[in-house]
């Protein structure tokens, strides 16, 4: 479906309207491909139609030329597919790139007033709990506008299956993979960073060539639910604690029950069974920011 076509979909006027380039590096394409892409676009940008162009590409495939193209031709937002910041995992996963190739991409796009992105990885071979934080620590101190996190699949005809196969990889539970991205989250919700999105896309070519790993079609719904329930488990623990008569209030956004409710409404259940729920009454409102709890104790 060409861009003339999505346009005329029906959408919310209030959001920026983007043209994504992905599936690939898109700065390793010749450069004459790129400015034949580029070019394509740029009739809707002079008109309005279409706000900023987004891209994918390897750490090692921008410098300073690369980067000053780019923003000529009206691409806004660059991201950047690190998946780890330790040397030997590279080397393993042949990635190509080495840390230094994304701190100097980074200050590159930078140059060129560009938004950057990072994309990370959790349960790559060889990978460590420490060396998955580290890496997150030092995406978070490069402070990128926007974070993507995948957990590692193994996919039949890939060379991670052979590995898996013959018994030289283990792949992560999905329990352990939720449990790594709250983490990574609360890493990168500390400084302010968004992650924008968890897990793959679902698609049927994917679940057809899924052998293994923590595959979930709401990935990040587990994640984010993970997160909810822990901070509504403490929030209610100190309120039973205040409240000896009433009853507990609160406010919630009326986008968040799906993960107060948790996978098969396993997070509400469990607060029900600690007793939490008890003398709580809940109001979802529909213009509360996603995330927020205001809470009341009344008599």
């Amino acid at each position: 479906m060409g861009i003339k076509e999505w346009l005329a979909r029906p959408r919310n006027e209030a959001r920026e309207v983007q043209v994504a380039f992905y599936g690939g590096s898109f700065t390793g394409l010749d450069r004459s491909r790129q400015h034949e892409l580029l070019s394509a676009v740029q009739p809707f940008l002079e008109h309005g139609e279409v706000d900023t162009v987004r891209l994918s590409t390897r750490p090692d495939y921008i410098d300073s030329d690369r980067a000053f193209f780019l923003k000529e031709r009206g691409v806004g937002i660059v991201e950047l597919g690190i998946q780890s910041f330790d040397r030997k995992i590279l080397e393993k996963c042949r990635r190509g790139h080495s840390a230094d190739d994304v701190e100097k991409a980074f200050a590159c796009l930078r140059r060129a007033d560009l938004s950057v992105g990072g994309q990370l990885m959790v349960g790559l071979p060889g990978e460590t709990t420490c060396k998955v934080l580290n890496g997150a620590h030092r995406l978070a101190d490069l402070q990128p506008d926007m974070v993507r996190i995948y957990p590692t699949l193994v996919l039949r005809g890939s060379p991670l299956a052979h590995l898996f196969d013959t018994g030289e990889y283990i792949a992560l539970s999905l329990g352990k993979a939720v449990s790594l991205c709250c983490r990574l989250q609360n890493i990168f919700a500390h400084k302010n960073i968004p992650v924008v999105r968890m897990g793959l896309q679902p698609s049927e070519s994917l679940e057809r060539d899924l052998i293994a790993g923590p595959y979930h079609p709401a990935f990040g719904e587990l994640v984010l639910s993970r997160l909810f329930f822990k901070k509504m488990r403490s929030l209610l623990t100190s309120l039973q604690k205040q409240r000896s008569t009433g009853t507990i209030k609160l406010y919630l956004s009326s986008r968040d029950q799906s993960i107060l409710q948790g996978q098969k409404k396993c997070s509400a259940n469990r607060l029900k069974f600690l007793g939490l729920f008890n003398g709580v009454d809940s109001v979802f409102q529909q213009r509360q920011p996603r995330g927020t709890i205001k809470h009341e104790i009344i008599p």
